[in-house]
């Protein structure tokens, strides 16, 4: 079976194309400044063959389209026809408290995607865009819709309601709801796997550490809690997203810079974070060259970082009551063997021994980075979030066919 998963951003299109009964990747690749001028498709077969478009993309529906013609050209295609893709997953951000799992599109589902708008103005409306264009150029292939939010929907209410009048969670749904849970749900089952032991029995805190980032405390299989909220701003501090800010610190800027709702949105979402603290970028690898230069503001940026990844841990084991397996996935997660070093320094109180040997030099793979006698396994799994959508979509559209 051969499933192409498409993520949709506002300007971009990444995709893979699936080979689900080997776990191949076929094709990958992305469209990126879709409806900007700059425009170009990139992509990468599985032999290593690659091209680069730069052509106009004024739309979703062009682009898909165009990756489509892509995966079938005599010259860099791996099919030699549409109708080879047996079905096509979706990454969809934001499921409300409608969608708990991944599920069939169709017109109903779809329109319950639609309802959730309000909650992820800047997701789901790029993700929709995907799934009326696959409507369009393959109408007879079923759809599937893979949710970020579904997986933390175990979260009991005392973790998910704020403290808020009770009204505006009955009106609006205001509440956490939780993001990056396809990441999550992988790195803690494939952490079991690794380990041998039952996913079901074990209190696993798993790091997902990228230019967005978020916690996640697992227990028993399921997430009790996360540190992302109603939106994906809330918990860490991110590239450009500023993670937990006094709401009051908020009105007071907004008052002094006479800001309105969409300057503070802007400020908060797409200038703060390690952006706004370092003044250098929002890519960790730009800011730890600023740390190895003696900048200030990257070494003051690096530490808030660390510290509140820490104290996540340390909150999210004690709502557990204790932890056996710390997960450190996403970008920086994978590949930052220095801030991999720092976030496990000083657990030792949790039960964790830190192998610098063993953390030196990993970059992208799955290794232990705690002594063989810890007793909490830290450890680094890559994530495979379109491996997971592949593999959901294939399990629900065997139900419906």
């Amino acid at each position: 079976m051969k499933i192409l998963v498409l993520n949709c951003g506002s300007s971009s299109i990444k995709y893979q194309l699936f080979d689900i009964n080997t776990g191949a990747v076929l094709a990958k690749g992305i469209a990126e400044k879709v409806g900007m001028t700059g425009s170009f498709l990139k992509n990468e077969r599985f032999d290593g063959d690659k091209i680069k478009l730069d052509k106009e993309i004024p739309d979703h529906q062009n682009g898909i389209e165009m990756i489509l013609e892509l995966l079938v050209n005599n010259e860099h295609g791996v099919i030699k026809e549409l109708s080879e893709i047996d079905a096509v997953g979706h990454r969809v951000v934001h499921g409300g408290e409608t969608f708990k799992a991944s599920c069939y599109l169709d017109e109903k589902t779809i329109q319950g995607i639609e309802s959730c708008s309000d909650l992820a103005p800047l997701h789901n409306p790029a993700n929709l865009k995907g799934i009326y264009a696959m409507q369009k150029a393959l109408p007879d292939v079923p759809q599937v819709g893979v949710f970020d939010t579904s997986f933390h929907q175990t979260m009991p209410d005392y973790s998910y309601m704020y403290a808020l009048p009770y009204s505006v969670y009955e009106k609006y749904g205001v509440r956490r709801y939780g993001f990056h849970g396809t990441s999550h749900s992988y790195v803690s089952k494939r952490a079991c796997q690794i380990l041998n032991v039952d996913y079901e029995n074990k209190k696993i805190i798993t790091c997902h550490l990228g230019n967005g980032g978020s916690i996640t405390a697992v227990k028993n299989g399921k997430s009790v809690d996360t540190s992302m909220g109603l939106t994906p701003l809330e918990g860490l501090i991110m590239g450009t997203r500023s993670g937990d800010v006094d709401a009051g610190a908020l009105m007071f800027i907004m008052e002094k810079e006479n800001m309105d709702y969409s300057a503070l949105n802007t400020m908060l979402n797409k200038q703060s974070g390690m952006l706004g603290i370092s003044g250098i970028s929002s890519d960790m690898r730009e800011v730890e060259a600023g740390v190895a230069n003696g900048d200030a503001r990257a070494i003051l940026a690096l530490k808030m970082f660390i510290y509140r990844v820490k104290k996540y841990i340390g909150a999210y084991a004690a709502a557990m009551g204790g932890v056996d397996i710390i997960v450190l996935t996403g970008g920086i997660g994978e590949n930052s063997v220095n801030d991999r070093e720092k976030i496990c320094e000083g657990l030792e109180f949790l039960g964790l021994e830190f192998d610098k040997s063993a953390n030196d030099g990993i970059r992208g793979k799955e290794q232990i980075i705690s002594k063989k006698d810890s007793k909490v396994v830290a450890m680094v799994v890559p994530t495979n979030e379109e491996l997971v959508i592949a593999s959901d979509t294939k399990e629900i559209v065997e139900k419906f066919i």
